[in-house]
């Protein structure tokens, strides 16, 4: 049929056939894109590695992170259904406490470790605004390797994404605002563009091209990946000379505060009695940020060096959220 993918040769290579104009697009094997999307965190490792070498072509490209991030979006919109919002609907109060402590633990945590480790402005605001963001897409992954509650961890990731334009910034400007200027409506309107936006653009796709879409699924959570790779590789580029006298404070401080949400996420859901597949998701949940929106808003808003927090943060929780996936897979 014109237009529809089929398998040719093996389950993991697709072809895309558009018989009347004879053309053949190849799209990438799955088992590629599926390795290429779980070692996330390596990815991130060795193109910082390279940024740092060989920082030109990463800053020549500064000009186009709101865009690259606004892909990233889509990419995850696209794999988002209706029947994750169904979910939300069914359980709304277990939703709105993670949602709420996801908002207070992480933010007010991070602005009292901004306090006790004397920061700069610059790092204050970058790490406050890491504490802000909304939940990583990348924890409901690790909720199903973590054998969690997978259906939760989607539900909350969702809502506290579409809370975002309002509650990120917002946050960020009333613990913030001290350190630096903190400009409210200009990073609104930077989410409207570069989450809530592209995010519904990409369920819609999803929603009105739902067989097509799936049958390159494995796609778009690559496409993500590949964008968040460059914006942290950029903050490194940019941030080339500063690094050395600063990592050292910068990983200490993502790894507390990364441990603290983990730790207080599990804990809380261990005083309302959730089940123990939901005391993980909501440790996860909690402890990954979506920290590729805060280096993304940081660049455009402040500095390279609030950057810094941030784009630090993306491979911790990866790492230590990994970590705890691969312990907790073992155990019932």
């Amino acid at each position: 049929m014109s237009g529809s993918f089929f398998c040719v040769g093996s389950t993991a290579t697709k072809e895309l056939r558009l018989v009347g104009g004879g053309v053949r697009l190849w799209v990438m094997p799955e088992r590629i894109l599926k390795f290429y999307t779980k070692y996330f965190a390596v990815w991130v490792i060795v193109f910082g590695a390279v940024a740092y070498l060989w920082p030109g072509p990463f800053v020549g490209l500064k000009k186009f992170n709101e865009t690259f991030f606004a892909l990233t979006m889509f990419g995850i919109g696209a794999v988002l259904e209706v029947e994750d919002f169904r979910r939300i609907a069914k359980k709304p109060s277990i939703v709105l406490l993670g949602c709420v402590a996801q908002y207070s633990i992480m933010p007010v945590g991070a602005f009292v470790l901004a306090r006790v480790f004397n920061l700069s402005p610059e790092l204050t605001v970058g790490l406050v605004l890491t504490g802000a963001a909304p939940g990583a897409m990348a924890s409901n992954v690790m909720s199903y390797i973590a054998k969690a509650d997978t259906a939760y961890s989607v539900s909350l990731t969702t809502v506290s994404t579409l809370l975002c334009p309002v509650l990120t910034p917002g946050l960020t400007y009333l613990l913030a605002r001290t350190a630096l200027p903190v400009p409210f409506w200009s990073m609104f309107f930077s989410v409207i563009y570069m989450v809530v936006a592209p995010l519904i653009l990409g369920f819609a796709v999803r929603y009105y091209f739902k067989k097509r879409v799936e049958k390159i699924a494995t796609v778009f959570p690559a496409i993500s990946v590949t964008f968040i790779i460059f914006i942290c590789s950029l903050v490194i580029a940019l941030n080339r000379e500063r690094l050395a006298q600063l990592t050292g404070v910068i990983v200490a401080v993502g790894v507390i505060l990364n441990v603290y949400g983990m730790s207080a996420g599990y804990g809380l859901a261990s005083i309302f009695r959730m089940e123990i597949r939901r005391r993980r998701t909501l440790s996860i949940e909690i402890g990954m940020q979506n920290a590729g929106l805060g280096t993304a808003l940081a660049l455009k808003h402040f500095s390279d060096v609030t950057a810094l927090p941030a784009a630090a943060f993306v491979f911790i929780c990866i790492i230590t959220a990994s970590v705890m996936a691969a312990v907790w897979q073992r155990s019932k």
